[in-house]
C-alpha cells in the first residue's frame, strides 16, 4: 500500500511511522508511505504557507498554492483525504474500506483551516477523528494510517486478533487477563483458568455483551 501525506511538520508523521507495528510494516514491504513539506513549495523567501483571511477574522488560513504544487508535483495515490471537522467520521468500517486500496494521500491542515478552494477543488473528500479541534491534521493522519495499515493482510502476528477485536462484531471486545491469576486479591474469572473452550468462548460472547451494553449501547442501535 502506498500513502502520501502532506504536512508542515511531516517529521512528525514520519518519527511515529517509523516505529511499532506501521514501522515494522514499513520495514517489511507492507506498506510505502511518503511524508511531503508542504513548505518546500512555497514561492517566497520566508516558505509562507498561511495568510489571513478575507473578509477579516481571527488566525491564518493556509493558502491554496503551496497545497496545489505539492500535490501536482508528486502525483500523490488518490483518493486525496483532507483531515477535517466536516469529514467522514474515522470508524473500523472506514479503516476497512481504506485498507483494500492500493493506496490514498492525506492532507494535514492548520491553523484556522485550509482555502475552501482547496476542498472544492483539490481533495477528494474529508475524515474527521471526532467532534474536537486539534492544532493541525496530523495526530489524525497518523491515527487513520495505524487504524488502516494494521488492517493489511500479514501486518499482525495473528490475524485472528482482528476477528476477535472491539467493533469487529459491532460491539465492544470482552474482558482480557493475564497472569497472576491473583493480584492484590483481584482474581481471575474461574472460567479463564479451565481450559473448557465452549465455555470460555460462551463466557466472552455474554461479556462483549454485557461491556457493549453498559458502555457503548449506541452500537447495538438500530
Amino acid at each position: 500500500m502506498r500513502i502520501t501525506v502532506f504536512s508542515i511538520f511531516p517529521e512528525i508523521v514520519d518519527a511515529y511511522c517509523s516505529i511499532s507495528l506501521v514501522g515494522k510494516a514499513r520495514a517489511g514491504g507492507h506498506l510505502e508511505l511518503s511524508c511531503v513539506d508542504i513548505r518546500d513549495y512555497a514561492t517566497d523567501r520566508h516558505r509562507s504557507v498561511d495568510d489571513v483571511p478575507y473578509g477579516g477574522g481571527a488566525g491564518m488560513v493556509m493558502k491554496p498554492e503551496p497545497i496545489f504544487a505539492a500535490v501536482e508535483a508528486t502525483d500523490p495515490p488518490r483518493p486525496l483525504y483532507l483531515l477535517a471537522p466536516w469529514g467522514r467520521r474515522l470508524d473500523q468500517p472506514l479503516a476497512h474500506e481504506l485498507s483494500v486500496l492500493e493506496g490514498f494521500s492525506l492532507l494535514c491542515g492548520r491553523y484556522e483551516g485550509v482555502d475552501a478552494r482547496i476542498e472544492d477543488h483539490l481533495v477528494d473528500g474529508a475524515i474527521s477523528l471526532g467532534d474536537f479541534v486539534l492544532a493541525g491534521g496530523e495526530i489524525a493522519a497518523m491515527a487513520v494510517i495505524e487504524a488502516t495499515v494494521r488492517l493489511l493482510p500479514s501486518v499482525l502476528g495473528n490475524p485472528v486478533s482482528l476477528e476477535e477485536e472491539s467493533f469487529a462484531g459491532g460491539e465492544l471486545e470482552y474482558p482480557q487477563y493475564t497472569r497472576p491469576a491473583q493480584f492484590r486479591g483481584m482474581e481471575v474469572p474461574e472460567v479463564l483458568l479451565g481450559g473448557n473452550h465452549a465455555q470460555i468462548a460462551k463466557w466472552r460472547a455474554e461479556m462483549a455483551a454485557r461491556r457493549t451494553v453498559a458502555h457503548r449501547p449506541d452500537l447495538g442501535a438500530d
